[in-house]
């Protein structure tokens, strides 16, 4: 079994959280697990992607080849198009809903969400949405994760252990990112 996985986003929106997620939950699960990030230009508004490997047996390098990825897990719908060549064509495309304009000629949300729908295995979420709604609006990565936890050769019992243990110093901020794993994992079909 392997899992290979491109994250996408932008700074701030918690991609490298998204990745540190699923990779402790896989490390938990018994998988081995490799990781590569990819930092934009700025901080905040900047590109931002990572590549992370799951399988049980050995992982030979860190990168995910192109078109090879199983998933796509997307913080924000143009950053999954820009990595769709790294998509098998049997693999899946977990995207948010909400666009991040940081760019003058952002194209328009009705095309790249057509876009993203022509994909066979795509799931377009509106994960802000789900995160107020999880009493936090700043778990729109928790959501995320949740949306592509059934694409994921992971248990969801794994990663809510992982989320709890995440935010466990921070009170309230578990059950909060808990409901919000589960809103998106709804989201994506697949009641938890």
């Amino acid at each position: 079994m392997k899992c290979d996985v491109i994250l996408a986003g932008v700074g701030g929106q918690g991609v490298l959280s998204v990745a540190a997620i699923i990779a402790k939950a896989a490390a938990a699960s018994g998988l081995a697990v490799r990781q590569s990030e990819v930092h934009g230009m700025a901080q905040r508004g900047g590109a931002v992607s990572a590549h992370l490997r799951l399988s049980d047996g050995e992982i030979a390098g860190d990168l995910v080849p192109r078109g090879g990825a199983d998933l796509i897990i997307s913080m924000e719908p143009l950053e999954s198009l820009r990595y769709a060549q790294w998509l098998s064509p049997d693999g899946a495309l977990v995207t948010a809903a909400e666009p991040f304009v940081n760019i003058g000629d952002y194209p328009a949300s009705e095309e790249i969400i057509g876009a993203i729908g022509a994909f066979p295995f795509a799931r377009i979420v509106n994960a802000a949405e789900m995160a107020k709604e999880a009493g936090l609006a700043r778990a729109v990565n928790m959501v995320m994760v949740g949306a592509a936890s059934p694409f994921l050769p992971l248990k969801s019992e794994a990663l809510e252990k992982t989320i709890a243990a995440a935010f466990a110093s921070k009170a309230g901020a578990a059950e909060a990112n808990i409901r919000a794993f589960g809103l998106g994992r709804r989201a994506a079909g697949n009641a938890a």
